[in-house]
């Protein structure tokens, strides 16, 4: 066994941890998860675990006829995208900062989304609502575009666009020297929408039927009652809107880079590109049961299914294969993992720190990218050593142009 059991009610926590930080309050909160009556066979904790609002970033909840929507959380299908290129190391440039510029005009990044919706055309938009078609108006009149006086959000004006947080835009080599596009984001401002909306609704469907739970966060909607149902079709809208977001990202660097090498005839090989959530919900078939999982910070690892774990900027990032782990529900980490809150790390570290850590790198050395800094996650060597039996390395990468949101 590879993992630590813990006994926590009849469920209980399996947690790949050895060699990895876990504290005592990551810990509480998996014990308070694991102690639901809905919760299947146990939780599991990945090694990059942490602290999160309710449910712990970086566990696997398998539930029956119930889903906690904060678990899930309000980024709604954030994931990652990798794409290898055409372009090898030698065609870098010294200086990759008018690079980073580029891409940065060409992607907004942080509250910023485009003008209009002229970049969403063609085949993307049309199979994105083709799925949706027996609902669509609902859906667009609900989420699409929302209407609030202190932030109105146009989903499509926003998207193909990063967002803020630990969102990034990277450029990063393998092995080979190959130049890799790899990007973090998720379902923006609809998301964030569609998650706190429901988020307070099972908390008032908590307080109608008197239930008490050891965290507010914790509170969940149940299989069969109308919200349920709304947010079951919510949640998949965000979950493939955030899918989309990210191809339409990496088109929009790709074109960056065609235009930045002329003639080198940039190119990629789209079916070979990995665009994996690692916040979302959806329904599984594990120990012979269908049952509800949760992946709040893990990436699925099926048997042979390609998955993207990055580390911190400045730190290595791997493109890893499945192994299908049953005691992981078929899981893995998501990457590095927190080891200190945003807070804690603007007041540890300073820009001088920051910079020795990002020496080689081409990104901003400010202010407002100091909690994201390494040193502020855990170490991905450690977390990928702690998951050997989940998952095995394709790929290596290391990042040379990092870009936070």
């Amino acid at each position: 066994m590879n993992y630590e059991y813990i006994q926590a009610g009849q469920a209980g926590i399996k947690a790949w941890v050895k060699g990895v930080e876990f504290d005592e309050a990551t810990q509480t909160q998996l014990m308070h998860l694991a102690k639901l009556p809905f919760i299947f066979k146990h939780v599991a904790a990945m090694p990059d675990c942490h602290l999160g609002k309710g449910a712990t970033v970086g566990s696997v909840i398998a539930t029956r006829s119930a889903i906690i929507p904060a678990a899930v959380g309000v980024d709604i299908g954030c994931g990652m995208v990798a794409q290898k290129t055409s372009l090898h190391a030698n065609d870098l440039a010294d200086d990759l900062k008018p690079l980073r510029l580029a891409i940065e005009a060409a992607v907004p990044i942080g509250f910023n989304q485009h003008v209009d919706a002229a970049h969403v055309v063609g085949a993307e938009l049309d199979a994105f609502t083709e799925r949706y078609q027996d609902n669509i108006k609902h859906l667009l009149e609900q989420y699409l575009v929302v209407k609030d006086a202190s932030q109105p959000i146009d989903m499509l004006r926003q998207l193909g666009t990063l967002g803020g947080g630990n969102h990034f835009i990277e450029l990063c080599l393998d092995e080979q020297d190959n130049v890799w596009i790899m990007l973090h984001s998720g379902s923006r401002g609809g998301g964030n929408k569609i998650g706190s909306r429901f988020i307070e609704a099972a908390r008032k469907d908590m307080e109608r039927h008197f239930l008490h739970l050891p965290d507010v966060n914790l509170a969940y909607l149940t299989e069969g009652t109308p919200n349920f149902d709304a947010y079951v079709q919510a949640v998949h809208w965000a979950q493939s809107y955030a899918a989309l977001n990210r191809k339409l990202m990496i088109k929009a660097v790709l074109q960056v880079l065609k235009q930045a090498f002329p003639r080198l005839l940039v190119t990629v090989e789209a079916e070979k590109a990995i665009n994996c959530h690692h916040n979302y919900v959806q329904q599984e078939y594990h120990f012979g049961c269908e049952v509800i999982v949760t992946r709040k910070g893990a990436v699925s690892a099926k048997t042979g299914e390609l998955g993207i774990i990055p580390g911190s900027m400045g730190a290595k990032s791997y493109i890893v294969r499945g192994k299908g782990n049953p005691e992981s529900f078929h899981s893995c980490a998501h990457g590095a993992g927190r080891r200190m809150s945003r807070s804690e790390a603007k007041k540890t570290f300073t820009l001088e720190d920051h910079a020795a850590a990002m020496q080689g790198v081409e990104c901003r050395l400010d202010k407002d990218v100091l909690d994201e800094t390494p040193a502020a996650y855990k170490d991905i060597d450690a977390v990928m050593q702690a998951q050997q039996d989940l998952v095995e390395v394709v790929h290596t990468l290391k990042q040379v142009l990092c870009i936070k949101g």
